[in-house]
Formats: C-alpha cells, structure tokens, sequence
C-alpha cells in the first residue's frame, strides 16, 4: 500500500511537543522520521508525568501521544561524533525539523546557510515561542504561557475574572501542525525549483492564527472578546444547558433550526427580543433561561433523541474513557494498536487523516510505537553508513 510521503527522511531534533507533533503528523503520513535525543535522558517528555507505565514505571505516557512512527537515536550534539552523525543525516534528510531557542543551532555549527550548503534541497522547520525576529524573540516557548501571550486564555472560562487554559496544550498542538503544512508546502515547491527552504512558526502566530472570529471583531469592529463560559458570543442558543439530570450541548445555528427548535418544543420563534439571532444575542440570558426552561423537564438520555428527530444538533459532554470506548472513534481508526519494545501491544490515539483508498487511519495500517530511548543507534549509523558507501560508490554522481 502506497504512502504519500513515503521515500522522505525527517531528521527530528525536536522535543517536548510543537516540534514532535509536526514529525508524527509527517510520520503518520509514511516518512521516515528519525527522532535525535540526548543520551541518557532523552526528550523532555520522557520525564512528564505521572502517569508512568511500563515494567520499572518509568515510561512517559506523555512521551507516548506526539511520538508514533519514529525512529530514536542518541547524540550528543556537542561531541565530535554527534555532529558528524548530524552532517550524515542532513546530507540524506529532506526534512529538518527543530525547535531549539533562535540562535542555539548556529552555536552547534548548523546554521541555515552550513544546513544547506550540506544538502540544497533540505526543507526546514524552525518552531519558537514567540518568533524567530522582534524585541521578544528569545523569550522560552512554553504552551501555557504563550495561551495566556496570545490571547486564548482571556476568551476561555466561566467569565473574565477567571481566565482559564485549554486542556490540552493548544498552542504546541498548533504549532506542530500549522509547521507541517509549511513543509508540506515547501516539499511542493521543491519539486519545481530542486531547493529546500526554511519554514518559521511559533506557539504565539500559531494561537493568533485560530482567533477567528475572535480576531476580527477586534481589528475590524473594535470589539474585545471575553470569556464568557460554555456559550458561544455571536450565535444563540449554541452551548451547554441544563438537563434534569446533567446537561446538553445544542447548536441552533440559523433561523431555520430556531424554527424547528421552537416547533419541538411549543414555543413562539417570534417572541419578543428573540426572532432573530442578532436579538437572542442580545438577550442571551433570557434564552438560556427559556431553554433550560423546558429541557430541565427532562432526563439528558430522553431529550437527546427529542431534539435529533427534530432535526437540532446535540450532543453530550464524554468523558476521555468514554471516547476511547465510542465504537464512532473506533470505527474512523483513532485508536490503533502497536507492539512497543518495552510495553508490549498498546493501544495508543491513531491519526485523525484517512484517504479513501485506505480504511487506515493515517497512510498505512503499519504504525510504528513510539520508539524507546536510543532504540534504534544501530540501525540509524547502519544506514548512513550503506548511504555513504553508494554514494561513494565508481559511477555515483556526487550530489549534495
């Protein structure tokens, strides 16, 4: 079975989240991603948790979720041989990816122009915090932080007075992704002029690039989001309301399913201040009110199947067990099964792209666990080693 990426070499220097999100996504999709860690220790996030699992405890769930269909070698990148393995792999990568502080991998001896000068055609991805360039370039890249920098955490909450963080570390996740869309990009346009070039993000653009709305009521009408807890600031009713025994999200998004939502239910679409959802903005309190109103009156597991055969979106609030349990997420491959050298057959999260002539999740029904720590230095130097002896081969032609 063919993968789109197949053929490609990823050199992943990366660690904790942005940068090894970006290479799972480009490993998911049937490169070859080769992760480099610091001997000993290894990524960051092989030390974050609890949970730990694994015969000693000591296995990074963490570690687990941003590192599938990898390769792990050991270098040290300070040592004479660290940095020829680095130069062996960059002459046969495609793809670099890192996220070192601006300014670090120049002080290794592998600045852009000494990368390229090693092999033109090299694509790669830079990820900082805030920016390679600007007064605040060299500030650290951490999720929560850049959520708060960047605006997110002002428009997520109860109200307010509480701003509050994503629960998943958003501004890395973005990042990771909108990074490999650039090289997907500048893979294209390699094809055309035989050139690699770099691709910059970071978690703070990465953040201000899903504002949306958000952003443009600020630079175009002047208005400031605020938190304003389980309901959405520009459509109504769209959120989280009471049942008798729990709650319900609804999504009422246009007149017509105001309509439908009001016939279900024996109410007046025309009541004063909410015939229109300009109006029920407006008067968001009263909605909520009226809504809650008439599903407090019944039971979350009798009211889901009233509100669907109107024809009204709902849907209800599952916890992490219970998505994994979802036979909905098993059938679209988000969960798939790996045999881990230390761990055994695990169930890890599969990735979120199909193609239609696959009923895999990602490119290939082949995934790869993610690798322990220096798994693969044998198999790595192996390789580089046969791709110097054919290159150095009577009659190889010497490309960079």
């Amino acid at each position: 079975m063919s993968t789109p990426l197949r053929d490609l070499v990823v050199i992943d220097l990366s660690r904790a989240l942005a940068g090894p999100h970006a290479g799972m996504m480009l490993g998911d999709m049937g490169a070859r991603v080769i992760k480099v860690e610091t001997p000993g220790t290894g990524d960051d996030t092989r030390s974050w948790g609890p949970p730990f699992v694994g015969p000693e405890g000591d296995i990074s769930t963490y570690f687990l979720s941003c590192n599938r269909n990898k390769e792990s070698i050991e270098l040290d990148l300070k040592s004479d041989d660290g940095r020829q393995v680095l130069t062996q792999l960059v002459v046969h990568g495609d793809v670099l990816i890192e996220n070192f502080r601006p300014g670090v991998l120049d002080r290794l001896g592998f600045s852009v122009d000494r990368l390229h000068e090693l092999n033109p055609r090299l694509v790669i991805l830079s990820i900082s915090g805030f920016g390679h360039d600007g007064p605040e370039s060299g500030r650290a890249g951490y999720d929560q932080i850049a959520q708060g920098e960047a605006g997110l955490m002002s428009i997520t909450g109860p109200d307010p007075a509480h701003p509050t963080r994503v629960g998943v570390p958003i501004g890395d996740l973005l990042a990771g992704m909108y990074g490999a869309y650039g090289v997907l990009a500048a893979l294209l346009e390699r094809e055309q002029t035989g050139r690699g070039r770099v691709v910059r993000t970071s978690l703070l653009a990465a953040v201000v690039g899903v504002h949306a709305f958000q952003g443009t009521a600020f630079t175009v009408a002047g208005k400031v989001g605020r938190a304003q807890g389980n309901h959405h600031p520009s459509i109504c009713p769209y959120g989280l309301f009471r049942t008798e025994d729990g709650a319900v999200q609804v999504a009422v998004g246009s007149e017509g399913l105001w309509k439908k939502f009001c016939a279900a239910f024996g109410l007046d679409p025309q009541t004063p201040g909410m015939a229109t959802n300009p109006e029920r903005v407006t008067h968001r309190e009263q909605v909520i009110e009226l809504v809650e109103g008439v599903f407090t009156g019944y039971p979350s597991d009798e009211l889901i199947p009233l509100l669907e055969q109107a024809g009204i979106p709902v849907g209800k609030v599952r916890s992490i067990d219970e998505v994994y349990t979802w036979n909905q997420t098993r059938s679209q491959g988000l969960v798939i099964e790996v045999d881990h050298a230390a761990l055994g057959s695990i169930e890890i999260p599969g990735p979120p792209i199909r193609f239609d002539d696959n009923p895999f999740a990602g490119a290939s029904p082949d995934h790869r666990p993610p690798p322990t720590l220096g798994q693969h230095n044998d198999s790595v130097r192996q390789w580089l080693a046969d791709q110097d002896a054919a290159r150095s081969a009577p009659g190889t032609e010497q490309t960079p």
